[in-house]
């Protein structure tokens, strides 16, 4: 509310303004005065009306405008939903709506034409430049519900927003008895701030089955997500069946099973069997694509070069500079060292040759395929953390890089990356790549750029002139660290919902004309569970998805907090995991002058109360209530502590030892 109370108080310096100024105006000054104030007190009502009931509906991602109604529109049996006639695009989206009300309401509801009455669907005559392709108007009356927009697109995400106005158990995977299926009066005018709304999911590291990537999907489109970047191949596993070269998925779909802490398995013994893992059909594919393209949803298809290659390599060895053919699908095995500042060293070779004429036609069957089975227009390269020693020691390699002149790694890999450009334009298609493709040398003309080692990348595509999809690590990376990481899944870095939330996409200074958008990026090494991968997703993917379609003007940390607890509790209906770590305290420990220990707190959320102890005893409201940063005497050995609302425990209890808070003391 702190933007609504700068705008209260310019209203009331004006109206000061405006009392000790009044006797220098005339007649024609004060008219045109008294029209201002009579604008900024309305604006101040639309500002109230707009974010309270924003607050009340709670609608993720927050809709451009929201005003409230009187009353409710109740759905019955007998509810119709209506369409303009003979139109089969609004006739989908009018099953869609129909089969997911269906699921909890029990309720068959009926399709009809040209209906005044019920749930209309309508698609404008004339199009309303202000919604776009995707925008849409939601009114809501005790009468009928209206949706209008210029297209599908529009009408689908209209629908999406209407799901979110019925009760939490309209998201019940079997019909709930004993509701009653209100819709609150109201009126939406809506539309989305990027055109790319992203999110990806790694199926390399653990395979996720045909019905779980459905799943996603679903969960993708109810947030108004537009694009799906499947990341199907890498170091440990082939996902995608490719015809030309069968071993890809008979070989590299397949590794030997292991639990327990990823990078730290033992490799592939001798004759083990590789019994982990799995892959697509391309059937599977060509089903999966229509199933997003009915919820408006285009697949980016990516098949990471020419780094990430080692499950390709270990079907085909002849792909890589050392021909190694011991090479293995790795099992999530350490094969590789990290010295910091982007440096590091691979100890197998995972890297395709980039000098090598057969593996360029390798790569044209393989992206002819491709092509053939992701309409979209972006077929993604990779690029990134492709290590080149393997080349600078091969002696063939260098002879090549001599006659062609390319003085370093980087260069080679440029000249790899323009090789592969070409081949999936003769596709048709557009490439896109890691931020990686930037290095070495001119970025090949029409690609386009994912940022994703922070900004840095994105912002040197755009004074390139290239489009740019912005995805930076720790911001948008949704496999990291959302709490204290004592009581977390282990990973390598942080990015708490806050931070997420609070990301700009298009950098300071920069033409927005070439951030397509933006996506969060969701890596799969430590989370072998769909429900493992939606905790991690969950609910920073609601923050992603508010910075790509809602306008800066509308964002609101606390009021989006608000919502967010409203669609847990849609989510314990929908039977989906997510995580709860915006409630845990943020612990930062530092040193007093005489060498003891200070413990600072703080919340991510406000109205939480913390409370602790020091004498290793389990914290409640009964113990000591953190008021101001603690001292831990002598002989403390145990730290516990646990966030409370309204008397009741909301976080994680953490127990950290002094050893472990020693640690954490910051230089």
């Amino acid at each position: 509310m702190c933007a609504l109370w700068r705008i209260v108080q310019s209203s009331i310096l004006l109206i000061r303004i405006d009392k000790v100024n009044n006797n220098h105006r005339s007649k024609m000054t004060m008219k045109k005065l008294s029209l201002i104030r009579i604008c900024y007190v309305n604006f101040i009502l639309f500002c109230c009306c707009t974010i309270s009931v924003a607050q009340n509906l709670s609608i993720i991602p927050m809709p451009s405008q929201v005003q409230a109604g009187k009353g409710d529109y109740i759905i019955t049996s007998n509810t119709t939903i209506s369409i303009p006639s003979k139109n089969q695009d609004a006739a989908k989206v009018a099953t869609y709506l129909s089969k997911t009300l269906a699921v909890s309401t029990g309720f068959d509801l009926k399709i009809v034409e040209n209906e005044s009455k019920g749930i209309q669907l309508q698609i404008n005559a004339k199009p309303n430049v202000a919604l776009g392709k995707e925008g849409y108007q939601l009114e809501t009356t005790p009468t009928t519900i209206t949706i209008l927009a210029n297209t599908a697109n529009g009408l689908f995400y209209g629908v999406q927003t209407l799901i979110q106005l019925l009760p939490k158990e309209i998201e019940s995977k079997s019909p709930v008895s004993n509701i009653v299926w209100k819709v609150t009066s109201a009126s939406v005018t809506d539309y989305p701030r990027f055109t790319w709304r992203g999110i990806m999911l790694d199926v390399s590291r653990h395979f996720a089955t045909k019905e779980t990537v459905k799943k996603y999907i679903d969960e993708m489109a109810r947030y108004k997500y537009n694009r799906f970047h499947w990341h199907l191949t890498d170091d440990e596993g082939w996902r995608v069946e490719i015809k030309s070269y069968p071993k890809l998925t008979s070989v590299g779909a397949w590794r030997v099973p292991r639990v327990g802490d990823w990078g730290k398995f033992d490799k592939a013994g001798h004759g083990e069997a590789a019994t982990d893992g799995g892959f697509y059909t391309q059937e599977d594919i060509k089903e999966i694509v229509q199933y997003a393209k009915d919820r408006f949803i285009e697949i980016l298809p990516e098949v990471d070069v020419p780094g990430h290659s080692m499950a390709a390599i270990a079907a085909y060895p002849e792909l890589c500079t050392t021909k190694d053919t011991s090479i293995n699908v790795n099992p999530g095995s350490k094969f590789s060292n990290w010295f910091g500042n982007g440096k590091f060293e691979m100890t197998i070779d995972n890297t395709l040759n980039p000098t090598d004429e057969k593996v360029y036609q390798f790569l044209d069957k393989v992206f002819t395929e491709i092509a053939t089975l992701f309409p979209f227009d972006y077929i993604h390269i990779g690029g990134d953390e492709c290590y080149k020693g393997y080349w600078e020691r091969d002696a063939n390699t260098q002879a090549f890089m001599k006659k062609m002149k390319l003085k370093d790694g980087e260069a080679l890999q440029n000249y790899f990356t323009k090789r592969v450009s070409d081949i999936i334009t003769s596709k048709k298609k557009k490439v896109i790549g890691w931020d990686e493709i930037l290095e070495g040398g001119d970025l090949a003309p029409g690609a386009a750029v994912m940022s994703w080692r922070g900004t840095k990348g994105g912002i040197e595509a755009i004074h390139q002139k290239h489009p740019v999809v912005m995805s930076p690590s720790p911001m948008c990376y949704l496999d990291l660290y959302q709490g204290d990481p004592s009581v977390e899944p282990p990973t390598y870095s942080m990015a708490r919902l806050k931070d997420t939330y609070a990301y700009e996409p298009i950098p300071e200074g920069a033409d927005s004309t070439l951030v397509l958008g933006g996506q969060g990026n969701m890596w799969t090494e430590r989370t072998p569970a769909k429900s493992q991968v939606e905790y991690m997703m969950y609910p920073r993917t609601f923050a992603v998805s508010e910075l790509l379609w809602s306008a800066k003007r509308v964002k609101n940390w606390t009021n989006f907090v608000s919502r967010v607890e409203t669609h847990f509790a849609r989510f314990n209906e929908a039977q989906i995991n997510y995580s709860s770590s915006l409630y845990d305290p943020i612990i930062s420990v530092t040193k007093n002058t005489s060498g003891s220990l200070v413990i600072t707190l703080a919340t991510e959320v406000n109205n939480l109360d913390l409370y602790y102890t020091l004498d290793n005893t389990l914290p409640n409201k009964y113990y000591l209530k953190y008021k101001e940063p603690i001292v831990l005497s002598k002989g403390v050995d145990l730290f516990r502590v646990i966030s409370y609302r309204n008397g009741s425990a909301i976080g994680k209890m953490i127990s950290l030892k002094t050893e472990d808070l020693e640690k954490r003391v910051k230089k």
